[in-house]
């Protein structure tokens, strides 16, 4: 199995680096995604990415015939997916303050607002509309050189993050009102927050589809915080997680000829009942 996964390398070494790259950085937002308790927040942000996805291709449509031609491409197609992902992500993680509705409600209907108008952009479009059903079943064999570089500096963005921001980012996460008594801003880290939780994953609903992409940002994190007790150890532990199941989930799809993204997702499946049995043996109890 591994040597077969070994020869298939030179031909799908851009696929496989850009899928553990996407499961490497998606599992470190997760982190606080999950710690934060906003997981429902991931795939509204997700299928807000996939409205932005759909509006660019109905305004490539609109402007076919006419001087905005230019309105057809990756590049735009990209910046409007990131643009509705950290749009939502501003939108339902800023503080309520008088504002009527609670933030599960906002993203509840952003959710449902992103579900549903992609189709009817799309209605008479159905290559468009293919595209975006695509979306939810992506192999990630369209990855490519750029997409790989594009990833490998998101991951290198996202490490510097972690490692020069760790403490604020903890103390925001772990105890807000703490975090504001040392002198935190609550409306700038939730920004930044938001803004990295958007561009992660407005990047990656492109290359990878909404399952892969939702998957690897929160159940990395869900299966370790049934391992650890502290969201410090998750900071490391959730990206080996979401790294020996990519690298095993893309060899055993590779060996049984399924796509590597939903192999990958059902690994992650598969490990949290497991996490949740170690930590049934652990305390004797389940939390």
């Amino acid at each position: 199995m591994i040597g077969a996964f070994l020869d298939s390398w030179p031909l799908f070494q851009t696929t496989y680096l850009t899928g553990w790259l996407i499961a490497f950085v998606l599992s470190l937002v997760g982190v606080w995604v999950v710690a934060r308790d906003q997981i429902f927040l991931g795939v509204a942000v997700a299928q807000a990415s996939t409205l932005g996805i759909a509006t660019a291709l109905f305004l490539a449509e609109m402007s076919a015939a006419g001087a905005l031609g230019w309105l057809h491409t990756e590049a735009v197609a990209a910046a409007l997916s990131v643009a509705a992902s950290v749009a939502t992500a501003l939108l339902t993680t800023r503080p309520a303050g008088g504002r009527a509705e609670t933030a599960e409600a906002v993203t509840g209907w952003v959710y449902l607002l992103a579900a549903s108008f992609p189709v009817l952009l799309l209605a008479g479009n159905p290559h468009g509309l293919e595209e975006v059903h695509e979306l939810l079943f992506s192999t990630l064999l369209g990855a490519t050189g750029t997409d790989l570089a594009l990833f490998a500096v998101l991951a290198a963005a996202t490490l510097a993050l972690v490692a020069l921001r760790a403490r604020p980012l903890l103390l925001f996460t772990l105890d807000p009102s703490m975090a504001v008594a040392a002198g935190l801003s609550p409306r700038r880290w939730n920004a930044l927050l938001a803004i990295w939780l958007g561009v992660a994953v407005g990047l990656s609903i492109r290359v990878s589809g909404t399952l892969y992409t939702f998957g690897c940002l929160v159940l990395p994190a869900l299966v370790a915080k049934h391992l650890v007790r502290e969201v410090r150890t998750l900071v490391w532990l959730a990206p080996v997680i979401a790294l020996a199941a990519a690298v095993a989930g893309f060899v055993l799809a590779h060996s049984l000829d399924t796509p590597p993204a939903h192999t990958t997702v059902a690994l992650l499946c598969a490990a949290l009942p497991l996490a949740w049995g170690v930590r049934r043996v652990r305390t004797g109890r389940w939390r």
